[in-house]
């Protein structure tokens, strides 16, 4: 096996017509590109920023800053061969405003192995001008290169591009004030930008390489422009943005100009031309579909390889802690769980971890990723996540802990890493014990039964994690039935790598309670909690499917069958499964509106494309070996990879056709679950089955 040629990885979005392109599902698309450091590019197809977290520069930079909007836009104009001007993206700068304009002349969109492309057709008399442009992020670096090219229509063009900005956090509303007064320097034809009173931050550093490129200062601010998302989300939605002029350069036939914005020094900026720059992109991504060593013909695999590298980062903030991994010989790895305002977080990372390294051949960075966590191990627990601009986690999480004795397993059995192992196992016991004898957030084994339990007041402690204020929509205070799913699978584990007799003895001390206390005969299922503080809930929700699913099945196997009958009646649909079911008292059929109405259905309905992982799983396990039957359940979300995020997999779904695509656009733990079964449901493949 090698893989797809590079060239034939290409997701191709055209329109013939004006009747045939319809603006608004352009505004609804979105593409992201990604520097290996947790910063990003990203925008819409239109070419009209829409959320807070658009930019084409979003560095990520050393704690406390964390992830800054350093880029927001580029107005793009072409001047014709007879005068006229035509934008690209935003109508004239005076007005104030940016709208779709642009996506009227919108061609083509394209991913060239996972990076954008859009071609426009301008109407130039008898002739039609043809403009391409593309955009990259160079590997572990804070820059953006936004590259054009005359295809079509015309000896030579001009082009003008606007750099519009507003320095601030990613996550800051769109109206957050500038702390400190813009200062423009210019030098050799390059604009660097930095501010007044703002020492930590790094100066913007803008350039154009092309033909008699020129730059002219122009200090002007927009009109409050509108950022639709936000406010369909319920957010602050006007904003300011200053520009501090224009780049004017001669785009000829056949030539190429690049528009570099970057907060590296220049000496980082000199080291790669932009030519230069994107062959070493592409050699990247050659190597990255070498390593997964996949089939010849597969380009679904081959796109999600790449869409799975957007999420594997080397922290860019977190000093202290490269410098300890450093000094063992080792680097520091995580996961970013999703574009645009995720961090990294403990249980996606470990739910990620095998589709994101292990199917796509980074079994290196998989250690890294495993020995990282294991560093920030406090009273028995991983962190559920990383704040943004933060060295320390936060530990509030029930299951990541249990997820990462998984992820090792399953790092262990394709690697035969002794060595990571043995290094793991004195941690993982420390995880154990502390489980026994209880530890925070009232995360502990009940000496009556053995089943693990959890739960403390203000806090949601399972992936069902949604809270606003002091509202948690889904407390599942008590013993959850996927924690011991995941509680029996982490002692099965223990027992066979320290052939400790007392890990088995609580398994099976723990299987035969969990076996007598969850199982539903009224509905054929399990329950979702029980022994909570109002009883037990039956609630039909997909975590049963982990006593399945897992490779130490908690539950008896003569209910494997009724488990799975249930979820596929009830929760299974084309992008994933529910998170309830319908009927239910709490049931939500769509994910909209404001953060109230949104949290209040995250986990009430809402479909998760993550969870189709756990039910290829668990109907393996019923229809043992028919690879083929488990690879039809994939085919929604390998569609939707045209949609929302093109090219990835959204993070959530409606629960009710057309299951509209919400939250993310681009989530590791969908793409990671995707690929992983795309991979092992592969008639040809020798993958690692759960």
């Amino acid at each position: 096996m090698s893989a797809p040629p590079l060239e034939r990885v290409t997701r191709r979005l055209t329109w013939e017509s004006a009747e045939a392109r319809d603006v608004e599902a352009l505004l609804a698309r979105e593409w992201i590109v990604t520097n290996g450091l947790g910063g990003y590019s990203s925008g819409t197809l239109a070419g009209v920023i829409t959320r807070r977290y658009h930019g084409l520069l979003v560095a990520s930079l050393a704690n406390p800053l964390g992830r800054m909007v350093m880029l927001n836009h580029l107005v793009e104009c072409v001047r014709l061969p007879d005068g006229r001007e035509e934008a690209l993206s935003g109508e004239e700068w005076a007005e104030g405003r940016l709208d779709a304009s642009g996506a009227q002349r919108l061609v083509e969109f394209r991913l060239e192995a996972g990076l954008p492309v859009w071609e426009y057709a301008i109407p130039a008399g008898a002739a039609t001008v043809r403009v391409q442009k593309r955009v990259l992020m160079p590997h572990r670096q804070n820059t953006v290169h936004v590259s054009y090219a005359l295809l079509d229509g015309a000896d030579s063009v001009g082009l003008t591009l606007r750099p519009a900005l507003h320095f601030r956090g990613y996550e800051d509303p769109v109206t957050t004030p500038e702390e400190a007064r813009y200062l423009l320097g210019v030098a050799d034809g390059h604009f660097v930008v930095t501010t007044e009173g703002a020492a930590t931050l790094p100066a913007l550093r803008l350039a154009v390489h092309g033909a008699a490129a020129t730059c002219r200062v122009e200090d002007t601010r927009t009109n409050e422009l509108l950022y639709r998302v936000e406010a369909a989300r319920g957010y602050e939605y006007t904003g300011v943005l200053w520009s501090p002029g224009a780049f004017d350069v001669t785009l000829a036939r056949g030539e190429t100009a690049t528009l570099v914005a970057s907060t590296e020094p220049p000496e980082v900026l000199a080291a790669l031309s932009p030519a230069d720059a994107r062959a070493a992109e592409e050699e990247r991504r050659r190597r990255l579909l070498d390593s997964a060593r996949l089939a010849d013909d597969d380009v679904t695999a081959a796109e999600l390889v790449l869409a799975a590298d957007q999420f594997l980062i080397t922290p860019a903030g977190r000093l202290r802690d490269r410098v300890r991994a450093q000094a063992v010989g080792d680097e520091v790895r995580t996961v970013i769980a999703g574009y645009h305002w995720f961090t990294d977080w403990g249980r996606d990372t470990m739910i990620a971890l095998e589709g994101l390294t292990l199917s796509t051949g980074r079994w290196r960075e998989a250690g890294f990723i495993l020995r990282t966590f294991a560093q920030y191990v406090r009273d028995g627990l991983i962190p559920n996540m990383f704040p943004d601009g933060s060295n320390e986690g936060l530990y509030h999480t029930a299951d990541a802990t249990l997820w990462f004795f998984h992820a090792v397993d399953r790092y262990h059995r394709v690697t035969g890493d002794d060595a990571t192992l043995r290094r793991l196992l004195p941690v993982l016991v420390d995880v154990a014990e502390r489980h026994l004898r209880g530890t925070r957030y009232g995360i502990r084994v009940d000496p009556a039964d053995g089943l693990l339990t959890q739960g403390a007041e203000g806090y949601q402690l399972t992936w069902m994690d949604a809270k606003m204020g002091d509202w948690i929509p889904t407390p599942r205070r008590g013993k959850a039935v996927e924690l011991n799913a995941l509680w029996h699978n982490a002692l099965c584990l223990l027992a066979a790598w320290t052939g400790d007799a007392r890990w088995r003895d609580e398994a099976a001390r723990q299987r035969a309670s969990f076996n007598r206390r969850f199982w539903y005969e009224g509905g054929g299922h399990l329950y979702d909690v029980v022994d909570g503080p109002d009883g037990d809930s039956a609630e039909l929700r997909p975590n049963q499917l982990l006593a399945v699913a897992l490779p130490h099945p908690v539950v008896e196997q003569s209910r494997w069958a009724s488990v799975v009958a249930v979820a596929e009646r009830t929760l299974v649909t084309p992008m994933g499964l529910r998170s309830l079911a319908p009927g239910s008292p709490e049931y939500k059929a769509q994910y909209f509106g404001d953060l109230r109405a949104r949290d209040g259905a995250y986990h009430q309905g809402t479909v998760w494309g993550w969870l189709i992982g756990p039910w290829v799983d668990a109907w393996l396990r019923v229809h043992p070996g028919d690879r083929a039957g488990a690879r039809r359940w994939l085919s929604g979300l390998v569609g939707h990879l045209d949609d929302f995020g093109v090219g990835s997999v959204a993070e959530i779904f409606d629960a009710e056709a057309p299951f509209t695509p919400r939250g993310c656009v681009a989530q590791a733990w969908s793409v990671a679950e995707l690929l992983r079964c795309w991979r092992m449901t592969d008639e040809g493949a020798s993958s690692v089955e759960r």
